[in-house]
């Protein structure tokens, strides 16, 4: 096995999954230059902060943070579509149980009890393969000890991605397509919502919605591994 390993080496080296450098051996899926210089928000570890502020008086929230920045043309942007766009879906695991770690050593999410990633539509799984915020929740919870539920919530109605859309119309595009399945594992509980990228936050607060209509006792978190630079701007 290892022979063969080393064979394929050579036809398909193994490339950092933000900037595209050869990996050397032993070094997971981002080189130690990119580990160094990743785009950290910091928010996991902050009660107060612009993720927390995007969703006050929309949905009743807890506790809300991203992990990353993500800017068009950037590294981030180039780990984040290969996970979701290319089958990387291992690359999603990794980064969610980094992010996991710092939530858990934060201290802010320690009475979470269940995390629940967004889910995806039947025909986009089907297509896809995976629900890359289902492996982002599988990564944190290797982290932070903490459960996956991914039957609970589901997307009743296919929608088309929010990127199809211009902003004004994304809201429209999710209104009503999630669905609480199983009530009674959420209730009373305190849920970590996980997606992958935090740009409107229409999706989140669709399904943040449902959640709460549904399930008033649960109370509601939310983390997404990275978060539009664009849409928060110089964030104060």
């Amino acid at each position: 096995m290892s022979i063969l390993k080393d064979i394929a080496g050579l036809f398909l080296p193994r490339t950092c999954a933000m900037c595209g450098e050869p990996l050397p051996e032993g070094v997971g899926f981002v080189c130690t230059r990119c580990r160094w210089e990743m785009p950290l928000t910091g928010f996991g570890r902050s009660f107060d902060n612009p993720v927390v502020r995007k969703f006050h008086g929309l949905i009743p929230i807890v506790n809300a943070s991203s992990y990353l920045w993500f800017a068009d043309g950037s590294d981030t942007r180039s780990m984040v579509h290969a996970f979701k766009y290319r089958g990387n879906w291992r690359y999603a695991y990794d980064a969610g149980a980094w992010y996991g770690e710092e939530l858990r050593d934060g201290g802010l999410y320690s009475d979470v009890d269940l995390i629940v990633p967004i889910p995806l539509h039947i025909r986009k799984l089907l297509k896809r393969g995976y629900n890359q915020s289902e492996y982002i929740a599988r990564g944190m919870s290797s982290a932070m000890g903490v459960p996956v539920d991914r039957h609970s919530v589901v997307r009743r109605r296919y929608n088309r991605s929010q990127t199809e859309h211009r902003k004004s119309d994304r809201w429209k595009n999710v209104e009503g397509i999630f669905a609480v399945k199983h009530p009674d594992r959420l209730a009373g509980k305190h849920i970590l919502l996980v997606d992958d990228v935090l740009t409107t936050g229409a999706t989140i607060i669709s399904c943040g919605q449902a959640i709460a209509d549904a399930v008033p006792d649960c109370r509601i978190s939310v983390a997404t591994l990275a978060a539009s630079r664009a849409e928060f701007g110089d964030f104060k």
